[in-house]
């Protein structure tokens, strides 16, 4: 754009502000992307270049689509149809046609959307562009769909199948059988509709190859979840319950599982295992000596106002007992926005922030405590989790209780929750989590390959500068002395000496990995994906002029981690990003690079408490290797101390107990 500025060359000037657009949009920046179409769009009039106008125009309608202003979409995408109706350009023209059809369909109003796609559809025809054929095909599907009219939904979609199957796009394969079979579903023909979304599954499943990286295949899987929900709802209208339960954990972790199997395997073909039957589920169960707590939000389609709308309408509830035992259980969610005006996410983030959470060193400090909301919230959320599965819990305080979390509810600390009475659920349960019941299998296998016999104890590391947005100048992180009064009572707990201050460095904790059986970080957790590659999160070390001391996600993920456990005892490094395959963040990176337990934060942890609940932790693992035991101990003694649970309940273990 530079050059192109400096010899006045307006076209390829006004190409690059474009495609600037384009990347921002891509990027997910909306108000970004617009503000470059919109300059382009400026040249272009300028220049009286018609076809790039036109493509500016469509560009800015796209944006405001995917910013949910339709209005303004359907405004720029008209004057993009009357550029190529009057340039006669028949792509752009059905393009665009397209785009006033999907505007239209997410207003709600369905007959203007067909219309807009029945020309769209005419016109692909008539230039035999295949592959748009289809899709307008499928978008007319969607829209007879939304109207009630499953009939001529599935004569549509079986179109855009046929012609799918024959040109070999096996993406929009893998989408009109998932439509199909939603509509076989709302016909009540749950046999058809069962073995159409069980093909559909297959497809979209055979195009997360072996040749993709691990971001690629969680993108890829991100499309395609309402197939996995589709067809648990269509086995549980059948009764099937334990065939849901294998499409629940099928639907899930995938990418992950990958991760694990190729970082423990030497032989390829058990790098890409098949996801577990049902005996198997029940095994690992009883391997692990837990009772197994697997959650599935359901959502469905709801007429608000004359618009179709998809919104949470149930929770799945799969219990699974050491004896193998599986009970299947709901709750209902739709009372959550019919009467309360809210959804499990907000539930969840309001809970956590009406705890009043402090943060370690002062970051991010927003909360203000709140003991009747707290209360309320956590009997809420605990009406929802706990109480349709309670009498299936066992009695005994001391067996263990794993959850397989979903989506927002990763984010639960499930410690915290309340019964009626006021009891919180650690109270009464040992509590582990993992992203799937196929996670609890791998990391098992892991926990074999512990080789590691020293412990490596690091705390309040000479702090790193970091910019918490782009063109902001970095501010050094705030020094954290509780966190080094920790780690020094932790080290002397675990015999060894702790890596403070300057010392604290990438390379010095690199330098140690390989020897660690224990691993204890007492610093700074920051959420931001460092360099763009799609896993959020550092942990902060010391810079030494070599590197800035910022520890990422990305780079845990190309570590050999030879430790039996790694405790994160810094701010939020249990959250990530949140995707169908789990959370994307520090916790997935650890366990990827070989570590089979993992202690990780769901909130900024405050100073002192976190230090008292460390330091009780490892006194009660010297005295019991159960590490889902020593933290719950753990918690009840800081609880005594400190009875908010900001000050206990952020600490969450993932994967292994023993």
């Amino acid at each position: 754009m530079a050059i192109a500025r400096s010899i006045k060359d307006r076209q390829s000037e006004g190409a690059a502000l474009g495609n600037l657009g384009l990347a921002y949009y891509s990027l997910g920046d909306y108000p970004k992307a617009i503000d470059y179409e919109q300059q382009w769009l400026a040249i272009a009039r300028s220049i009286q270049d018609r076809q790039s106008e036109g493509k500016a125009l469509g560009n800015l309608g796209a944006a405001y689509y995917s910013l949910g202003d339709y209005k303004q979409a359907i405004e720029y995408e008209q004057q993009w149809l009357a550029i190529a109706r009057s340039i006669q350009d028949r792509q752009s023209e059905g393009a665009a046609l397209g785009n006033l059809g999907l505007a239209y369909y997410s207003l709600g109003d369905y007959p203007k959307a067909i219309d807009y796609q029945q020309q769209l559809l005419a016109i692909t025809r008539s230039i035999q562009d295949r592959q748009s054929e289809g899709k307008a095909l499928g978008n007319l599907g969607l829209a007879y769909y939304s109207l009630g009219d499953y009939k001529q939904a599935i004569e549509y979609e079986q179109q855009w199948l046929a012609i799918a199957r024959s040109i070999q796009d096996r993406q929009s394969e893998g989408a009109a059988l998932n439509n199909l079979g939603l509509a076989y579903y709302k016909q009540s023909n749950l046999t058809l509709a069962e073995s159409t979304l069980t093909e559909g599954i297959k497809v979209w499943e055979s195009l997360r190859g072996r040749d993709l990286k691990d971001r690629e295949k969680v993108s890829i899987f991100e499309t395609q979840r309402s197939a996995y929900r589709t067809l648990q709802k269509v086995l549980i209208a059948q009764n099937k319950t334990e065939a849901a339960l294998e499409i629940s954990e099928r639907g899930r972790g995938r990418a992950f599982v990958e991760l694990l199997s190729l970082r423990l395997s030497t032989n390829p073909r058990e790098q890409f295992p098949t996801p577990p039957n049902i005996a198997e589920i029940k095994q690992i169960a009883k391997s692990q000596n837990t009772t197994v707590v697997e959650y599935s939000i359901i959502y469905d389609e709801f007429k608000i106002q004359g618009k179709q709308e998809t919104k949470e309408s149930e929770l799945y509830i799969w219990v699974i007992k050491p004896t193998g035992e599986v009970t299947f259980r709901k709750a209902d969610l739709k009372l959550l926005w019919q009467k309360d005006n809210t959804t499990l996410y907000q539930l969840v983030s309001n809970s956590r922030e009406s705890i009043g959470v402090r943060g370690r060193g002062g970051i991010d400090v927003a909360y203000k405590p709140n003991p009747t909301n707290v209360k309320q919230r956590f009997q809420k959320l605990h009406e929802l989790l706990i109480n349709p599965i309670a009498d299936l819990l066992p009695k005994n305080p001391d067996e263990r209780v794993t959850f397989i979390p979903q989506s927002s509810l990763f984010l639960v600390p499930f410690a915290a929750l309340q019964d009626e009475q006021g009891k919180f659920l650690i109270e009464k349960h040992t509590i582990l989590t993992a992203p799937a019941i196929q996670v609890l299998d791998l990391t098992h296998k892991q926990r074999q390959k512990v080789s590691g016999n020293q412990a490596l104890v690091l705390g309040n590391p000479i702090m790193p500068s970091f910019a918490t947005k782009i063109g902001v100048a970095p501010q050094k992180l705030p020094d954290l002395p509780g966190a080094e009064t920790e780690a020094k009572e932790i080290a002397q707990i675990l015999n060894t000496k702790a890596i403070t201050g300057k010392d604290a460095t990438k390379a010095a904790f690199i330098q140690k990995l390989p020897q660690a059986r224990f691993i204890h970080l007492a610093t700074h957790g920051l959420l931001d994906d460092f360099k763009g590659l799609g896993v959020p999160g550092a942990v902060a070390l010391a810079p030494d002029g070599k590197d800035n001391g910022l520890l990422t996600a990305n780079e845990i993920l190309d570590l050999k981690i030879n430790a039996e456990l790694v405790v994160l005892s810094a701010c939020d490094t249990g959250q990530g990003k949140l995707t169908g395959d789990g959370v994307i963040g520090l916790s997935r990176a650890l366990i990827s690079a070989g570590a089979p337990s993992v202690i990780v934060t769901l909130w900024s942890i405050p100073d002192s408490p976190s230090a008292l609940l460390m330091g009780e932790f490892y006194r009660q693992l010297q005295k019991n290797p159960d590490k889902a035991q020593a933290l719950r101990q753990a918690m009840l003694t800081t609880m005594k101390q400190h009875s908010n649970p900001s000050a206990w309940a952020a600490f969450t273990l993932i994967g292994e107990a023993k």
